[in-house]
């Protein structure tokens, strides 16, 4: 666990100054900046850098809002950490209030603050045994390249970096702010033909200096028995000799070891805790150990389960991967998820902020517009304690039944709000348990639409659905009300219905539904 107080004490007295820790700050996670005039989106933990804030009056309301989203701290230059109404709402809200240096830069102190928290992460007892080795080795790597270092994965998302700070550029401090390669530098690279290279399986590539400022960069690819793994980037001051090169190079195989225990750890981690999501699923685990071990809130949660049309075996697999991945990126934070039977089942707190199931909602919505881009479905149980999720699942697996059979129009719905079609669905299926359709003459109106095709099953029902309203009842059909009147009139000479009897009206009903909603 990083406290701030921990963070504090690393950076030391010259930068930061604790104002007022309560004694349950919650751990550091990250490093947010809070952009003025942006929508402040924050995960637990987060160290909220208050850039551009004004006045007291916007340092207190950054305050609140922090601390309402579960921020670990606040930091602020003076002399707005200090003024008395910051430091009553920072005490009232229960959050950690931090005093900045005046004479600091903010794009410094991000910087310090993310080295800070990967070395504290590093010394953690939870660590991922692999990280730690791996931000020593890239420091190793600096040494013999003698240049800045960065890990990175296939994605481009940074894993460790070296301490070495002395060459350095407006892209890879990016790169280092927010993790991974920003899309405008990827995309540089990627038009130089960098990523095809490395694909290629060059030893080493060299990029020349670009006309923006990046300085030039010597690339290596880390591969393992043909896979590539990942790649270490060099930020050098221009073209390096044969001999370096060859050293950096040869510290792949090294690195490649790392990645492949990294990528073992975090598979089986992932696979205990996909076993524990389905034993809550299923409802045969223990909610306090699911709640510790998921790093589940205590708070209502849902069940959401996604299907992902489009492909089959591998295929499919993939794209599920896929779209948690992308889902991910949407939400800022990738929900606990496993899959079972082919679909992919996420449990999310049921809240409107971050990572809350309106949050993937949206996400979900936007990733397609309709049915023939292959956008997934989803359906969501309604939200109840840790212990109580495999109802949740459950109903999730109802609704989304409606959704398959195209029952609703809608892509993603949750239980509660699809009352009225579970209703019908399920007095359907009772219904059609007991062979009411076959009652009274209605048999006789089915089997004459299955030889002329006059549609008077759909005329009836639509016309009980609408009492007194041909029209709408005609729009339903999408046929003239006369026509309908004429369909009406025929019908009735065929079997004789009295349709002014309500019990008649009820029982007819109650046939169609059963035939419409089963």
């Amino acid at each position: 666990m990083v406290s701030v107080r921990s963070v504090v004490d690393r950076v030391g007295p010259t930068l930061l100054h604790a104002l007022q820790v309560p004694d349950d700050s919650p751990a550091v996670a990250d490093v947010v900046i809070a952009e003025p005039g942006g929508v402040l989106t924050l995960a637990a933990g987060d160290l909220v850098l208050g850039v551009a804030t004004t006045g007291p009056e916007d340092a207190a309301q950054l305050v609140k809002r922090s601390a309402e989203q579960g921020a670990a701290a606040v930091l602020l230059k003076p002399p707005l950490a200090a003024k008395p109404a910051v430091k009553r709402a920072a005490k009232a809200s229960g959050i950690a209030l931090v005093q900045v240096h005046a004479a600091t830069s903010w794009a410094q102190l991000v910087w310090l603050l993310r080295t800070v928290l990967d070395a504290l992460a590093d010394e953690s007892e939870d660590l991922d045994p692999g990280s730690g080795d791996l931000f020593r080795l890239a420091d190793a790597v600096a040494s013999v390249v003698d240049a800045p270092v960065t890990i990175e994965d296939t994605n481009s998302r940074v894993l460790a970096y070296s301490a070495r700070q002395d060459l350095t550029d407006p892209a890879r401090v990016a790169t280092i702010m927010g993790r991974r390669i920003p899309d405008d530098v990827l995309a540089r690279f990627r038009s130089r033909g960098v990523f095809r290279e490395l694909s290629r399986g060059r030893q080493t590539i060299f990029v020349p200096a670009q006309r923006d400022g990046t300085l030039p960069r010597l690339i290596v690819p880390i591969r393992m028995g043909g896979e590539l793994l990942g790649s270490m980037w060099a930020v050098v001051a221009g073209p390096v000799s044969d001999e370096r090169a060859a050293a950096f190079a040869d510290a792949a195989p090294v690195v490649a070891l790392h990645l492949l225990r990294r990528r073992a750890h975090t598979d089986a981690q992932r696979r205990a805790s996909a076993e524990l999501l389905r034993g809550v699923l299923e409802g045969r685990a223990n909610p306090r150990k699911a709640m510790a071990e998921l790093d589940l809130s205590d708070e209502p949660h849902r069940v959401v389960v996604i299907e992902v049309t489009g492909g089959d075996g591998r295929d499919a697999e993939g794209l599920r991967l896929a779209l948690l991945e992308r889902l991910s990126q949407g939400i800022g934070r990738r929900p606990v998820a496993t899959e079972l039977a082919g679909l992919l089942y996420a449990v999310v707190p049921d809240r409107p902020g971050p990572g809350g199931w309106a949050e993937l909602r949206d996400a979900l919505v936007g990733t397609g517009p309709s049915r023939r881009s292959g956008a997934p479905r989803a359906a969501a149980g309604a939200p109840g304690e840790i212990g109580d999720l495999s109802a949740s699942r459950s109903q999730a697996d109802e609704a989304l039944g409606l959704l398959r059979a195209e029952l609703l129009d809608e892509r993603v719905i949750t239980f509660d709000e699809a009352w009225t079609a579970l209703t019908l669905h399920r007095g359907a299926t009772a219904a059609s348990g007991a062979k009411v359709a076959e009652l009274g003459p209605l048999g006789v109106l089915r089997a004459h639409d299955e030889t002329g095709k006059a549609g008077y099953v759909e005329t009836l029902y639509e016309w009980l659905r609408h009492p007194g309203d041909p029209r709408a009842a005609a729009r339903e059909l999408r046929i003239h009300p006369n026509t309908l009147r004429y369909r009406m009139r025929k019908l009735l000479e065929l079997v004789p219905l009295d349709l002014d009897d309500p019990d008649v009206r009820l029982a007819l009903i109650t046939q169609l539904v059963a035939l419409h909603w089963s």
